[in-house]
């Protein structure tokens, strides 16, 4: 799918970074505050596109293969997106941490690669017979190699995602998702409720236009973005229309973009007009794909699929 995928994606980056930015630069932002705004309009939501996909019906299928692949590839930009940002200082300029970066990135991904190999594949293989030490040896590698990150000045979420994607491979994956699926909820609960914590509600009703209109510009073109160029990708019009309903909210991503951006690159009233738009799509978006398309939690028994 990766010829695909990486046409699709790059081509809709260049879309939605327009929309956002120029949204943001119609209500007064600074260029920086836009760029930044734009970038976080780019991606899709990872956890609502995989928890509304029928796990057993659609993740091998066609449209799974398009969801996932496309997710993976705005995983990589937005990861790459917050490097950029983590080496800005407050005067915006590019501090000497591109080195490290380049160095740090490759050397993280080559442990996991080997390690995953090596360590943990032949361990599984020996002891996969309890069930508990699986789940402990997945949770470990993966809080073992966000550590490893941490401490080569990357991040905690770069690492956490290098260490899923080298167990992505392996030959207990799917046993380890489906173990681990509850402990992946969990910490969705806390995700979503930290970052709810962190939105002051007397700032949203100050910016509740801007907010309210990138949410409705997004929610609205999201959806005929990806159809039409997955149309172009000679995919047929149903497939391409259910896909670009699944893709079609802003990410967590988004709230960590504005989070590692920080004070020293964006104002209070942009950050929250990116938080609001962004819990705003995702709730248009998941109602939109589950009274319409099969889902997990869909409310009619004839879209309901697990």
């Amino acid at each position: 799918m990766i010829g695909e995928s990486v046409l699709t994606a790059l081509a809709s980056t260049v879309v939605f970074f327009g929309l956002g930015f120029g949204v943001m630069f119609a209500f007064g932002f600074t260029l920086v505050e836009a760029a930044i705004a734009g970038t976080a309009c780019v991606f899709s939501s990872t956890i609502l596109g995989i928890k509304l996909l029928p796990t057993t019906v659609l993740h091998h299928r066609h449209i799974g293969e398009i969801v996932i692949s496309l997710l993976l590839i705005q995983d990589l930009v937005a990861i790459i997106a917050l490097l950029v940002l983590a080496g800005f200082d407050a005067q915006g300029s590019v501090l000497s941490t591109t080195l490290t970066v380049l160095v740090a990135l490759p050397v993280v991904a080559l442990v996991a690669y080997l390690g995953v190999r090596f360590f943990v594949v032949p361990l599984l293989k020996r002891f996969d017979v309890f069930q508990e030490f699986t789940f402990l040896l997945a949770v470990g590698w993966c809080l073992g190699i966000a550590s490893l990150s941490q401490a080569l000045y990357l991040s905690w979420e770069i690492g956490a995602f290098v260490a899923g994607v080298s167990l992505a491979n392996s030959p207990i994956a799917q046993y380890i998702t489906e173990n681990l699926r509850p402990l992946r909820d969990f910490f969705l609960v806390l995700f979503f409720f930290a970052v709810g914590a962190a939105i002051n509600p007397s700032m949203l009703l100050d910016v509740w236009l801007p907010t309210l209109v990138l949410a409705i510009v997004l929610v609205a073109c999201k959806p005929p973005v990806f159809r039409a160029l997955l149309r172009w990708q000679k995919e047929p019009d149903g497939v391409s229309r259910e896909v670009g309903y699944r893709l079609g909210q802003t990410s967590e991503f988004s709230l960590l973009l504005v989070f590692v951006a920080g004070a020293a690159l964006l104002s209070a009233e942009a950050a929250h007009v990116v938080q609001g738009a962004t819990v705003v799509t995702l709730l248009l978006s998941s109602y939109l794909v589950v009274f319409r398309y099969p889902s997990p939690i869909a409310v009619s028994e004839r879209l309901r699929r697990d």
